[in-house]
């Protein structure tokens, strides 16, 4: 996984700046004369949220605070993310009462 510097408006957005290397490819700039329209503040959907919300917490690796979660958002990626990242998700509570965990100290 790579961290990525974000444009600010993208972190104001909740992007998050982790990457798997498989999602990456080498940066294009847009010929504006052949692509009209398609800067980043041109773009109306890359501010809608909506499309990646979280879904669900569908598995996890390791015990406690240390364990890592997969994460499903409703577009159907899923990524791998420490408790930290996923400790205030209302998934997170869902996940821990499918699997009858009381707390994250017993899972």
């Amino acid at each position: 996984s790579f961290l990525l510097d974000l444009p600010s408006d993208l972190k104001q957005r909740g992007l998050h700046p982790a990457f798997h290397a498989h999602l990456l490819r080498p940066h294009v700039p847009n010929d504006d004369r052949r692509f009209p329209g398609r800067q980043l503040k041109q773009l109306a959907e890359i501010g809608q949220l909506e499309g990646w919300s979280i879904s669900r917490i569908r598995s996890h690796s390791g015990q406690g605070t240390a364990a890592l979660f997969e994460v499903e958002y409703s577009t159907g990626d899923c990524v791998w993310l420490p408790y930290h990242e996923v400790s205030r998700l209302e998934s997170l509570g869902q996940y821990l009462e499918a699997l009858d965990v009381p707390g994250i100290q017993h899972l």
